[in-house]
């Protein structure tokens, strides 16, 4: 593994002041590690001798253009580049902002273009074959019978389902206190079906697990259920409904924003329950609209009328 000590530095600063997840801080380790051992071979130690890394002071866009040229060499796909140059982007800036550098050589990376695939969608009838799935006369079954319905109901990430607990439901308010990326929080509300399987599976369902975890919801050890279970659970059930198409945790959410624009909902009221930071995350759902706006034109122009 190549070091930097500025490295180590920045993915301190990312977990402690953004508040990144331990996932993406390991996969920016990862491609800080395989740019450092680029430049090891190219660029001399820095003032503190081979145990300081290589002087970050010699690299310039050339050289950044040059590792991008090796990247793709090595097999690298392009969201595996794009993010990749996302963490070179953000560690040039901190040294920047660190005064380690004088000018910032990362500054006009852009990342490559590639066509942005719309997310796999169940349509209504298909969301209620899934949700009925589950046995509701045990506890596993009732269990994943209310994590399905959170999932569709709020539109959670599935980190964010699996970090729930009994506190963050308000059962007045039918609101869930979830924490989202970079642990910022949020409040996203539950629709009374939902809340009633979450009000019955908190009181009567959940201590059958003899919990020893203080998270929602538990495997049958009573400790924390993880994401790969969840993601398992939702393949299974989807069988049993009978859907072919490849789905996840993460089609639950895509089906909940598709299917509250195609009700009417504005975009800026879906990216506030989806929580994104930024509504450019949210307009991939804007083929919802368009196409509801070409169904209206056919339906309603004179000259569609024949």
């Amino acid at each position: 593994m190549f070091y930097h000590p500025l490295a180590d530095r920045f993915l301190e600063h990312l977990l402690i002041g953004k508040g990144l997840s331990e996932n993406t801080l390991s996969a920016y380790s990862a491609d800080l590690a395989d740019f450092l051992g680029f430049l090891e071979e190219r660029l001399p130690a820095g003032a503190g001798g081979k145990d300081a890394g290589p002087d970050l002071r010699g690299v310039d866009e050339q050289l950044l253009f040059l590792y991008i040229v090796y990247a793709r060499g090595r097999g690298l796909g392009k969201r595996s580049l794009a993010r990749r140059l996302s963490a070179l982007r953000g560690f040039f800036a901190f040294a920047r902002e660190e005064g380690e550098l004088d000018e910032d050589p990362a500054r006009f990376l852009e990342n490559p273009k590639f066509a942005r695939s719309l997310p796999e969608v169940l349509s209504r009838e298909e969301m209620n074959a899934v949700l009925a799935a589950p046995v509701l006369t045990d506890k596993l079954g009732f269990r994943d019978r209310t994590m399905l319905e959170l999932l569709y109901a709020s539109g959670l990430r599935v980190s964010e389902l699996c970090a729930l607990r009994a506190l963050d439901f308000d059962p007045q308010a039918n609101l869930l206190r979830v924490f989202g990326k970079g642990a910022k929080e949020r409040f996203a509300p539950v629709h009374a079906e939902a809340a009633g399987f979450l009000s019955d599976y908190i009181r009567h369902w959940r201590p059958l697990f003899s919990p020893k975890a203080p998270e929602l919801f538990l495997n049958r050890s009573g400790t924390a259920l993880s994401r790969v279970a969840v993601w398992k659970l939702v393949q299974r059930y989807a069988l049993q409904a009978g859907i072919k198409a490849d789905i996840s945790p993460h089609t639950f959410r895509h089906s909940f924003a598709t299917h509250l624009l195609e009700g009417g909902a504005d975009l800026r009221s879906v990216q506030l329950l989806l929580g994104h930071a930024d509504i450019t995350a949210t307009e991939i759902y804007t083929h919802v609209q368009q196409e509801r706006v070409t169904a209206v034109h056919r339906l309603y122009h004179p000259r569609n009328k024949s």
